[in-house]
């Protein structure tokens, strides 16, 4: 079964969980804004990986739920949170929340979400018992530690350094490792593998797979801010260039730039974004089109699939032999030959 499909099969029973920890109690129309990305549905992307990962070590599918449903909770009340911060136009194919409701109501309601995923983490923890239920506990604690450093990181550019020419690709990997990498892949793999009780070399390699399977991701993902359509992509086109953000895509095109060129980049990254024009974007796609930085990105990001793909591949011993083997395979392959 190719990863897709296992998403699809298990996709309802993960948002119901979800929705059974929607109680509607509280102030009129409070808990609509809580659900309201829960709703509109992401990809399970990253709940899929850890269901995957737990049945391929040997996790019981029912037991794998709870665990997945936190996950993809997490998922909805960080991008609530990320969109404030970025002051995004578009999540999910409609307006970000803050667009529809006002910041200070998105960020409570990214809060209130952010409540119910411990919540759904404890009844786990009183289910499985202490030791499993920490060891899975503790893991959501690391990865969600790494993924607000990551976006410390992101932030700290976006508002604060707001030049090119300050950055390199050292800086982006540090953002990338955390935010992708991390919260994106190897995590959910581990939070899986954990929940089987796979032993450490499994941890390893998952996380040696997942951090050259999780770049792939996330320079995909800013190829496909220039190359996919809003609709199928569900952000608003160019939206790294409008907020600022600190992409490989960018860092090429001014390392190949004329200091003219340069400098002006530096000068349009330094604006907040509603400040930038459609001049000062349409400047910097011509300026990325021009030294092809786009497909400059999408060489490494194959580079770093194929890595993956080889550090799998040579390691194949410390997976088990059983029916989820293909479909974990297929998932990796699927994080850096995505399309939308």
């Amino acid at each position: 079964m190719e990863f897709n499909e296992y998403v699809s099969l298990h996709r309802e029973d993960i948002r119901s969980k979800i929705f059974e920890y929607f109680t509607g109690e509280g102030p009129p129309g409070y808990s609509r804004m809580v659900r309201e990305y829960s709703d509109r549905q992401g990809k399970y992307v990253r709940p899929g990986l850890l269901m995957v990962t737990g049945q391929l070590f040997g996790a019981v599918e029912k037991n794998l739920i709870l665990p997945a449903a936190a996950m993809q909770l997490s998922e909805d009340w960080i991008l609530i949170h990320d969109d404030v911060e970025d002051n995004s136009e578009m999540r999910r194919g409609k307006p970000a929340l803050h667009r529809i409701y006002g910041s200070e109501h998105a960020i409570n309601a990214g809060d209130g979400a952010h409540i119910i995923m411990w919540e759904m983490l404890r009844d786990y923890l009183k289910a499985q018992g202490m030791e499993r239920g920490l060891a899975l506990f503790d893991k959501f604690g690391e990865i969600l530690t790494a993924t607000v450093e990551g976006q410390y990181l992101d932030i700290d550019f976006a508002k604060n350094i707001r030049q090119i020419g300050k950055a390199d690709e050292s800086m982006y990997y540090a953002i990338i490792e955390r935010k992708t990498s991390c919260y994106s892949v190897w995590g959910p793999m581990q939070l899986g593998a954990v929940v089987a009780g796979a032993d450490a070399k499994a941890l390893d390699l998952l996380k040696a797979v997942g951090t050259e399977a999780g770049a792939a991701f996330q320079i995909m993902d800013d190829v496909l801010d220039f190359t996919a359509d809003e609709k199928s992509f569900g952000k608003q086109k160019y939206g790294d260039l409008y907020e600022g953000k600190l992409t490989l895509i960018a860092l090429h095109a001014y390392a190949e730039a004329s200091d003219s060129e340069k400098e002006r980049m530096d000068k349009i990254f330094a604006k907040e974004r509603a400040s930038k024009t459609k001049e000062d974007v349409n400047f910097l796609v011509e300026t990325i089109e021009k030294y092809k930085s786009v497909d400059y990105a999408y060489s490494v990001a194959m580079k770093h699939g194929d890595k993956a793909a080889s550090c799998l591949n040579e390691n194949l011993e410390l997976l088990p032999d059983n029916e989820f083997r293909k479909t974990f395979e297929s998932a990796v392959y699927a994080l850096f030959k995505r399309k939308k």
